[in-house]
């Protein structure tokens, strides 16, 4: 079995929102890194992050945040879904250093945007 830990971002901390608002999260930490840090302390063998202001925006928000994560942690595979709308936001997450990037809100809206991601950027993509 894979247990993968999630991180969720808002302005920068890791949160938990109450029934999805976002007027109504929690703040379980100020460093991402740190949060990071002691799931890979733990044991474990990947990471998902979803950056909850970019999922809102429609657009990245959180960057900063991921980049951190990923320099920190080189070779921790990290998933990330929020605000991937597209093929330039996968392109660059993936230069980052994301092993796969999750498309929701667009796989739903655009179908064809999927296979197009798909294609260009094989076994990265999760839907």
């Amino acid at each position: 079995m894979l247990i993968i830990p999630a991180i969720d971002l808002k302005n920068g901390s890791c949160v938990r929102l109450k029934q999805g608002r976002m007027d109504d999260a929690t703040t379980y930490s100020d460093d991402p890194v740190a949060t990071a840090t002691r799931w890979v302390e733990a044991g474990s063998a990947r990471l998902h992050v979803v950056d909850l202001d970019g999922a809102f925006a429609g657009r990245p928000e959180n960057k900063e945040a991921v980049a951190a994560i990923l320099a920190a942690h080189p070779t921790l595979p990290v998933q990330l879904g929020g605000g991937v709308r597209d093929l330039a936001t996968i392109e660059a997450y993936l230069d980052l250093g994301l092993a796969w990037v999750i498309i929701g809100t667009q796989a739903v809206k655009e179908p064809r945007f999927v296979t197009e991601a798909c294609t260009l950027f094989p076994g990265q993509i999760i839907v």
